[in-house]
């Protein structure tokens, strides 16, 4: 007998404010069409005065538990991605255990930027794994409007706030790459591409909160190549191959580098969650998200082999292996 952590809760949370492409267009020198043509983005949601990651993970986590049928009680740990944390301690994570009324367990936070939700993933899988827990909220949440530099036309268009949240429960699998739930995990990072995507800000450095900077056209070229080569490493793991995927949920950054992952995988683009159009890139809220809107959109069916995979500042990058 094999322990898998499976999914069986799904929910996501979008603010109310919605930001089409052309309010930028009143105050930079871009419109609807350049921001869509390099990007695929058409509108992000932005968050409200007072509305931040841990309420907005909050209502994620709670849709999740009322899709899986459970109670706050019934969950051992949150794991929750974010680099938009509320404050700089306690974790975003523990004030989401409050708003649900979590009396026991733990929670804690991971910080990846856009790579975050695959990490808590791999920490979530492996706790259950090892037996240490059997039921784990699963979050990403980011308020990235409050980092963004809106002078900065080639990235305040980029990102958008939202949160997504899963549960993984301990299941009974054969031990093959049949069994239901997370099959594998592939994790990477480099700390010398640093300066391709970071916050010039920082409670040691500067004593600021700090605005999101970014070298677009190198980070591209980094993108398409890591996010295929983790996504062959994991399902190497697996014991798969790219023939062997039923769908790809890739990290929403930008349409092209979605596109050339999955032409380097040889996947059709109908069988890619896309949702970028909708949201923006929402940095380690994005996979959950995606995962929400089409499972509730019935886009997965029992059995399907899905390939999660992100990359962020860092560099930090990852993939997961899933079977559905």
């Amino acid at each position: 007998m094999t322990i898998r952590a499976a999914v069986c809760g799904l929910g996501h949370y979008l603010p109310e404010r919605v930001v089409e492409n052309e309010e930028f267009a009143r105050t930079l020198d871009t419109s609807d069409a350049w921001i869509r043509s390099r990007t695929g983005i058409e509108r992000r949601h932005f968050a409200a005065e007072g509305e931040t990651s841990a309420r907005m993970a909050a209502r994620a986590a709670r849709a999740a538990l009322d899709d899986a049928g459970l109670a706050p009680a019934d969950i051992d740990a949150i794991v929750l991605a974010t680099s938009t944390p509320d404050l700089t301690f306690p974790s975003t994570a523990t004030m989401v255990q409050a708003a649900l009324g979590m009396k026991g367990g733990f929670a804690f936070d991971v910080q990846a930027v856009c790579a975050g939700f695959i990490f808590a993933l791999a920490n979530a899988d492996a706790m259950i794994r090892a037996g240490l827990v059997r039921r784990v909220l699963v979050i990403g949440a980011e308020t990235f409007s409050r980092i963004l530099d809106f002078s900065d036309r080639s990235t305040c268009v980029l990102f958008g706030d939202g949160a997504g949240a899963l549960v993984l429960e301990a299941v009974e699998g054969a031990g093959t790459p049949q069994d239901r739930g997370i099959l594998a995990v592939d994790l990477n990072s480099d700390g010398s591409q640093r300066e391709l995507l970071y916050v010039d800000g920082g409670v040691s450095s500067t004593g600021t909160v700090g605005v999101l900077r970014m070298q677009g056209p190198e980070l591209f070229k980094q993108a398409v190549n890591k996010l295929a080569e983790t996504a062959l490493a994991a399902l190497e793991k697996a014991g798969l191959e790219p023939g062997d995927l039923d769908w790809i949920v890739p990290h929403q950054a930008n349409i092209r580098i979605i596109a050339g992952t999955a032409k380097k995988l040889g996947l059709e683009m109908d069988h890619v969650v896309v949702t970028l159009q909708d949201h923006g890139n929402t940095s380690a809220a994005s996979i959950p998200l995606a995962l929400s809107v089409a499972a509730a959109r019935g886009s997965f069916r029992p059995g399907e082999l899905l390939l999660l995979e992100a990359i962020g500042g860092g560099l930090a990058w990852g993939a997961v292996a899933l079977r559905w």
